[in-house]
């Protein structure tokens, strides 16, 4: 049988080895160790990441699996009794992706530095029996916890929605008949139909008979990119394992299912990474947020409560426990920022639905914004950035022969039927560029030329040869075509087409020669070399480009060859710096080498999953923010580990669990709208962190010292007000405009945190402006609440306080919203309409009375002025501090001169 052109140059020293096995080898033997327990036939001589003791014991258990349950007769299957037993044992044939208890994940909404502030709120109004604070406050806890749990509930949703549309069918031997099951129906024992272009439903062996029972007339011809990373298709026969999500390309056979679900190779890996949980950089940042705003409060409460113990420890009134505690209770809930996680999650919600849209499935929220940040893009080569599938570079052509010569020569000895993918590519280009192979009448003839005897391929000649007649001409030739160095021997030699069979495996080309004799003799002339490679997709080289653009690094990953890796990278203007599975797996070299030798890599070739880890990690260490794409199990640890992975189209499940977005287009050109979206997103969540944590810090200072000096606070009711109306109506930022970064962005958490404290400052001085001349020059005294309600004294000052506490923080937003001044970038209407709206109202509340005593309009229109003519000073104090100390700066990334791109 035709076995393909795998082994064409397996003797050549000059052509580039087209062995798939080789390669295997080689690649998985460089590593000493792997995070996912490869068989050794795909990786010997390497450990796992599994303890000896499990290793041993999987063993045996393997072995008595093997005696117990593969005695199946080939012929009838299993009994549909025998299959319920085992499904009971083994569970369905699936990837039951790890998921969390839905009622702890609800209540992991309720654990956090944001929460915990809440919570001490929420105790405090409990203890003073504040039961509308009390009740606000727990309605606000919930609500939160809601917003993000349905957010992600969805997400998980749309994933598990095209999980569906994925299922398969596989043809199987049950009850003594060849039947159609779905894929999940499979148990170990099962004997099933492996034929072309099925995707192997499970781990099984091969029993060397076909479909009919009879023997099998060759091996198997078997794709394992999906676990291996590399572009051509393996051998596989009779009592060979093959693989869960590996692909039929040749031939067909019976094989009996030896390992299903999470036990095939496929699913331990997908069960590896499922239950590793890392948490993600955006958590880590409100993390450092919360952090902040609970110290700022602890420090501030601690004092107060010290302070007023002594002051009032004599007074029996407020020397009192649950007295001393009200302000306290007023100072926390102003330290609240009880949208913050409202707002984050509904702004990242709504740009996850702008990606679906655009066949970008975020599985996890925090993503979107991450991806702003991220700096360096490694991204698998095979089925990503190339199209995985063979086709014809420029070719070497001997005098007098042209390209449709050397394509009509070449498909006259190509066995019809193969689906060897080197036969298959040499038909599909034949067809295309020869006119006289387009518009026949049948596909098994040549216009004008009649094949009278055919010699396959075989191992020990390495070429194929037909017997062609020129019907128009009356003329009888041979032509032949195979490895380089076996034409070229037929020939007789050829220095020149040597010499460019050479270059063409310099430059990761496979050759393929091709000859034919002249009319009446048997002396054989060549007509040339065909060159073959993977080439990369249309849109890959623009991709990369604007990717390139917009400051992210890429870096090609592949387990193909190094000289391979070097020309798809070449072509696609990443550079040529590619380092093989050597340098990774170096162990005399120190980390932080490895990580700058990694960081100043166009690409990675040879590589293994471990090492596809260890790049990630050792990218991470150099402090870069790191996203990975890929779409095979190989490469779902690497997925896992990074900052942001991205499976892409026509991934395996593993790599689909493992990730954090899934790409439903074909290629890398939906990863520029992802970025744009995710930086948009980014703004918009920098811009109300900004505000959020300057009001915060406004509110307590404020309110800390007019406590302690005053013994004077806000009713309990207006803060809550406050927090209430300016939370939500901040909810309308996930629709504003928002000015993209051409870099990527990056929190700084402590220049945020200094710019907030900054402006906070400058806030408070405005409001102890308003307090101060209220009180002394119109005579609005600050009454303690112990003085008695509104219809008794005069409590003015509360309203006035109120009206600019309320608005002065909120208008300050229009500023936050980007690092120049206001106006060089308009927000959007809605987003305008309600943040000027909630003010009003709080303007209208002032004027009429409405839970607070009535002002002047005049005074109460004053104040509104003054808060909006104030966000614009401060816009112009911001744009300054900016101007010295940025909040989002792009990772600098320099090549040293020993390494500039060629």
């Amino acid at each position: 049988m035709f076995k393909g052109y795998k082994e064409l140059t397996d003797d050549s020293e000059a052509a580039a080895p087209l062995r798939q096995d080789d390669g295997v080898q080689q690649s998985f033997a460089a590593t000493a160790q792997s995070r996912i327990p490869l068989p050794a036939n795909l990786k010997p001589h390497t450990h796992t990441l599994l303890p000896q003791s499990d290793i041993h014991a999987s063993q045996n258990k393997n072995d008595v699996e093997l005696e117990e349950l593969l005695l199946t007769n080939p012929q009838t299957g299993l009994t549909s009794q025998q299959a319920a037993q085992r499904m009971d044992s083994f569970g369905p044939n699936e990837l039951t992706e790890v998921k969390q208890n839905p009622v702890l994940k609800f209540l992991g909404y309720f654990v956090g530095p944001i929460a915990f502030l809440i919570e001490l709120s929420c105790i405090i109004s409990a203890i003073v029996k504040d039961w509308f604070n009390f009740a606000t406050i727990l309605g606000l806890l919930f609500l939160n916890a809601i917003i993000g749990y349905v957010e992600e509930a969805r997400a998980e949703s749309a994933v598990d929605a095209l999980r569906q549309t994925l299922a398969l069918k596989t043809r199987c031997w049950r009850d003594g008949r060849l039947q159609e099951l779905d894929t999940t129906q499979l148990v170990p024992g099962d004997i099933v139909i492996l034929r072309l272009g099925d995707i192997i439903p499970a781990d099984a062996k091969l029993l060397g008979i076909d479909a009919s029972g009879s023997l099998a007339q060759g091996d198997l011809l078997v794709d394992q990119s999906s676990l291996t990373g590399e572009s051509f298709a393996v051998n596989k026969s009779k009592g060979e394992q093959v693989y869960s999500s590996t692909v039929v390309k040749q031939g067909q056979q019976r094989a009996i299912v030896t390992k299903t679900g999470k036990n095939t190779f496929i699913g331990k890996a997908a069960h590896l990474i499922a239950t590793t949980q890392d948490e993600g950089h955006f958590q880590k940042v409100i993390g450092k947020i919360g952090n902040f705003l609970i110290l700022f409060t602890l420090i501030l409460v601690a004092i107060i409560i010290i302070v007023q113990f002594i002051m009032f420890k004599d007074d029996p009134v407020r020397g009192q426990v649950l007295k001393i505690l009200n302000p306290v209770l007023i100072l926390s809930v102003a330290s609240i920022p009880v949208g913050l996680p409202s707002v984050m999650a509904v702004t990242m919600a709504v740009g996850a639905r702008s990606l679906a849209a655009k066949q970008v499935i975020v599985k996890r929220l925090a993503a979107v914004e991450e991806m702003a940040s991220l700096n360096v893009l490694c991204s698998d080569k095979t089925g990503t950035l190339t199209l995985n599938e063979l086709t014809f570079d420029e070719p070497y052509l001997s005098e007098g022969f042209t390209p449709q010569d050397l394509m009509l020569y070449s498909y006259l000895a190509s066995e019809y039927g193969a689906n060897d993918p080197i036969e298959l590519a040499i038909r599909q280009a034949a067809e295309r560029q020869v006119p006289l192979l387009r518009n026949r009448l049948s596909n098994t003839t040549v216009p004008g030329y009649e094949i009278s005897s055919f010699v396959p391929f075989n191992s020990s000649d390495k070429y194929t040869q037909a017997t062609v007649r020129d019907l128009e001409n009356d003329i009888t030739f041979k032509v032949a075509k195979g490895a380089p160095q076996v034409i070229l021997q037929l020939v007789g030699g050829d220095e020149m087409a040597l010499r460019a069979s050479v270059v063409m495996a310099q430059r990761g080309l496979r050759s393929l020669g091709v000859a034919r004799t002249i009319a009446g003799s048997d002396k054989w002339t060549l007509v040339g070399l065909a060159a073959m490679l993977d080439p990369p997709r249309p849109d890959s080289a623009e991709t990369i480009k604007r990717c390139q653009e917009m400051g992210l690094s890429i870096k090609m990953v592949t387990g193909d060859q190094q000289i391979i890796a070097k020309e798809v990278s070449r072509r696609l203007g990443l550079g040529e710096v590619i380092l093989d599975a050597s340098h990774i797996s170096e162990t005399s070299m120190r980390d932080e080498i490895r990580s700058e030798k990694f960081n100043h890599a166009d690409g990675f070739a040879e590589v293994t999953p471990e090492h596809k880890f260890r790049i990630v990690e050792a990218l991470q260490r150099q402090g870069q923010l790191v996203g990975m794409t890929g779409d095979g199990v190989n490469d779902a640890p690497a997925l896992k580990k990074a900052n942001v992975g991205i499976a892409v189209h026509g991934c395996t499940d593993a790599a689909r669990s493992a990730a954090d977005i899934v790409l439903l287009a074909p290629g890398l050109s939906t990863i520029v709208d992802g970025l744009l979206t995710s930086r948009a997103i980014f703004q918009r969540m920098r811009s109300y962190a900004l505000y959020r944590i300057t009001s915060t810090v406004h509110f307590l200072m404020f309110f800390f010292v007019v406590i302690l000096a005053f013994d004077w606070t806000l009713p309990a009711k207006l803060l809550v007000l406050i927090c209430i109306l300016n939370d939500l109506a901040s909810l309308v930022i996930a629709v504003d405009n928002a000015q993209i970064s051409a870099k990527p962005d990056k929190w700084r958490v402590g220049q945020l945190i200094f710019l907030s404290c900054l402006l906070g400052i400058l806030l408070t001085g405005l409001s102890f402006g308003h307090f101060f001349y209220f009180w002394k020059v119109l005579g609005y005294f600050p009454h303690p609440e112990s003085d008695g309600d509104m219809t008794v004294v005069d409590r003015r000052l509360d309203s006035i306080m109120y009206l600019h506490i309320s608005s002065a923080p909120h208008f300050l937003i229009f500023s936050t919203r980007l690092k120049g001044y206001f106006w060089q970038s308009m927000p959007s209407l809605m987003f305008t309409i309600v943040i000027i709206g909630t003010q009003v109202v709080a303007l209208l509340m002032v004027i009429f009375g409405w839970l607070t005593p009535s002002v002047p309009v005049t005074q109460a229109l004053a104040v509104f002025g003054i808060s909006f003519v104030s966000c614009v000073v401060l816009d112009v104090i911001k744009v300054q501090v900016f101007n010295y100390w940025t909040l989002c700066v792009p990772a600098s990334r320099r090549r040293k001169p020993f390494e500039q791109k060629h």
